[in-house]
Parts: C-alpha cells; sequence; structure tokens
C-alpha cells in the first residue's frame, strides 16, 4: 500500500514537495507507464523536462547551487512515490540526484560545481554515471577505458556499457583508468572524469532491449580520442574509484526506495483485483489463501521500509553501520519487489500474466532491482566482511 506520513516529521517543505510527487506520479507517471514500456525505443523527453521544471532533478543539489538540498531520508521517500508510477522513470531521476551530484558536490572544484549544479538542478542539463564495462561489472575495478594525460588535459578511449540515461544525457561522470598500461595499480589508478556528450569522439549506442523497466534508457558508449581539459577531472586522477563506491553508497538506498515503490504498486493492484474479483461465489480477499499472500506482500514491504529508513539514517548521522546498512537494505528491499510482484501475479491467476493488467509489468521492472547498483550476491558478500570491520571500530 501507499506509505503513509503520519506520525513522520516532515517539515512543511518536505510534506509538500511529496505531495507533488504523489500527485505526479498518479496523474502523469502511472497512466502512461504501459506506453513507455511498449515503445522502449523512445526516451520521454517531456517527462524528465516537467520533472526538472518541479525540482525533482535538483533534490539532493545544496541551495547555494539553485537546488532543493534534501536530506537523504526525504529524498528516498519521493523516489518511492515516483517509483510506484513508474520505475523506468524513477531510476533516471536516482541515477541523475545520486551519483554525478554526489561525487560533484564533494569532490568536485567550486568552479565545476559552478558550472555543472545549477543546470542539473533546473533540468537543463541530465546526468548520467558510467563506470561498468562489458568485462568489469561486479569487479568494475577490472575497467579498461583509459584516460591518457597530455599537455592539454586528457585523452579518453574505451567502451563502457549499462549507462542509463546515456544516450540523452547532456554530461555524463565516467571513470576511467589514469595510470599506465605498464604500471597498473588496481583501484587506485582510477580517475572521474566529468564529459560532455557533445565532444567530439563521446557516442552512445543503441538502447538495450531489456525484460523490465523499458521507460529508462540503458545505452553502450563508444569512447574515441575524447579530449577533455584538465578541469574536467574531478580531484585526485587517483582516487576516481573511492569516489564511486563512496557515493554508491547512497545510490544503493536510492534503488531500494525504488524497489519499494515497486513493491507497492503490486500490493495495491493485488488489494484492489482481490476487492472485485469473484470465484465460487465469494470476493478473492475472503479465501485464506490469498489473504495469507496479501499479508506476507505488506509485512516485507513494512519490514523493507524500516530498513531503508535506520540505512539512511545511518549515513545523515555518520554512523559506522551506514556502508553494511546499506547493503542490507538495498538486499532486502530489492528481494520483496521481486517477491510481491510475483505473488500479485498469482493473485491476479491468468489475468497476471496477460499484458492487459500491470503487476506483468511490475514483475519485469522488479528483477533488476536484484542486479544493478551490485548484485544481491555481492551484497551478502559485502555485508558479512562489513561485520568484522565494524568490530575493530
Amino acid at each position: 500500500m501507499r506509505r503513509s506520513y503520519t506520525g513522520i516529521n516532515l517539515s512543511p517543505e518536505s510534506a509538500q514537495l511529496l505531495a507533488l510527487a504523489r500527485e505526479f506520479s498518479e496523474e502523469r507517471l502511472r497512466p502512461t507507464a504501459g506506453e513507455r514500456d511498449l515503445h522502449e525505443d523512445v526516451f520521454d523527453g517531456a517527462i524528465h523536462q516537467q520533472l526538472g521544471e518541479l525540482g525533482f532533478l535538483g533534490m539532493r543539489i545544496p541551495e547555494a547551487y539553485g537546488g532543493l538540498g534534501l536530506d537523504l531520508l526525504t529524498y528516498l521517500y519521493v523516489l518511492e512515490e515516483l517509483a510506484w508510477g513508474d520505475p523506468g522513470v524513477a531510476v533516471s531521476v536516482s541515477v541523475h540526484n545520486s551519483l554525478p551530484v554526489s561525487i560533484l558536490t564533494k569532490h568536485g572544484s567550486e568552479e565545476q560545481r559552478q558550472r555543472w549544479l545549477p543546470k542539473m538542478a533546473l533540468g537543463e542539463v541530465l546526468a548520467a554515471f558510467s563506470l561498468s564495462e562489458a568485462d568489469a561489472g561486479t569487479d568494475a575495478a577490472a575497467l579498461r577505458t583509459q584516460a591518457t594525460r597530455d599537455d592539454d588535459g586528457w585523452v579518453l578511449n574505451g567502451e563502457k556499457m549499462w549507462v542509463t540515461n546515456g544516450a540523452s544525457a547532456a554530461l555524463v561522470l565516467i571513470c576511467a583508468r589514469t595510470d599506465t598500461p605498464s604500471d597498473r595499480k588496481g583501484a587506485h589508478g582510477i580517475g572521474a572524469f566529468l564529459v560532455p556528450t557533445d565532444v567530439v569522439g563521446y557516442n552512445a549506442g543503441k538502447k538495450e532491449r531489456k525484460m523490465g523497466q523499458r521507460g529508462s534508457e540503458t545505452v553502450s558508449l563508444s569512447l574515441e580520442n575524447v579530449k577533455l581539459g584538465h578541469e574536467h577531472l574531478i580531484g585526485d586522477p587517483s582516487s576516481g574509484f573511492s569516489y564511486a563506491l563512496e557515493a554508491l553508497e547512497e545510490g544503493r538506498l536510492g534503488i531500494a526506495a525504488q524497489a519499494l515503490g515497486i513493491a507497492s504498486a503490486a500490493l495495491d493492484e493485488a488489494v484492489e483485483y482481490a476487492n472485485t474479483r469473484s470465484q465460487f461465489g465469494r470476493v478473492l480477499r475472503k479465501f485464506q489463501g490469498v489473504e495469507f499472500k496479501l499479508g506476507n506482500m505488506s509485512a516485507q514491504l513494512e519490514a523493507g521500509r524500516g530498513l531503508v529508513e535506520r540505512a539512511a539514517t545511518a549515513h545523515m548521522v555518520d554512523d559506522p553501520r551506514a556502508r553494511r546498512l546499506s547493503s542490507v537494505a538495498k538486499l532486502v528491499a530489492s528481494e520483496t519487489a521481486v517477491f510481491a510482484t510475483r505473488e500479485a501475479v498469482q493473485v491476479f491467476g491468468g489475468y497476471g500474466y496477460s499484458r492487459e493488467y500491470p503487476v506483468e509489468r511490475l514483475f519485469r521492472d522488479a528483477k533488476v532491482t536484484e542486479i544493478y547498483e551490485g548484485a544481491n550476491e555481492i551484497h551478502r558478500s559485502l555485508i558479512a566482511r562489513q561485520l568484522y570491520r565494524e568490530d575493530e571500530i
């Protein structure tokens, strides 16, 4: 069911923004999500223009640069609302607000922040983030894209994969090797670069044909002698990977919030259907088997929400458990989304397998939340390793 904000201490501004997000999700996203899923080759630029005008592309950008400067928890509430309407749109908003904004805000120069953040806040510049490659997914530090220094700056060459917003973005934060082929330094030989997509040599591939979340744009990138001035490098040329890992902790919470929005939408659909569909002379919700499904879906959704709130609070107060809790929240929320959508399809029966009803799409949308921002298998390992590190604090 939709989240209730009763008892949550929200500022008037945050409450107003959440009400706006809910209205936008109900009136603009939910009714058109099926069309975006069906016409997956078309990027809905009008939606993103509206998101920018309403402030949703500047949620995590400080007020000093024209953003809303939202706290992490309120931002996650908004993402859940947007994901209830269309998970594909929500992930596009999440990528823009989390990884590029976080790295630029924390590690960029004042000149870089002044140049890019105000335009990103207004939606004039849609941003993307690129770390993964064909042979460097979970093992992202194995990336091969090379940044070679010269007198004028840097020259980038390589191939990147699975870039959300990659074809429509005006700016992509790209991680590339700054060490040399003869002296590889692993994770300590990677830099982070601000790459305008109109630069010569930047080429976006065709949009990937995906199982779900077809409303979001996912492409490969080819970088062919892309020339950048020194002002396009963020911070230390050997620290780009550590910047990315730091930003991914909050990015994982964005995916967790998205997953909760999917689970919430699935539960709402199942509850409504079970209250209107009759079999053997009574509505479905009065059959104990269906009651069990609805009860389990609701219980897991509320548990996931509690974990996301706890993890977000840990980040906001610099709790040493924050890193582990980000992985826990992403793991549990994504598995909740897959569970809830699978059960919703079952409640609908044969109709659930048909595109006539949205639970089929939600089932497909849910699956990738277990894969991106770190596959759940790696998160289980990260959680276990972090337990030992916390003991050492």
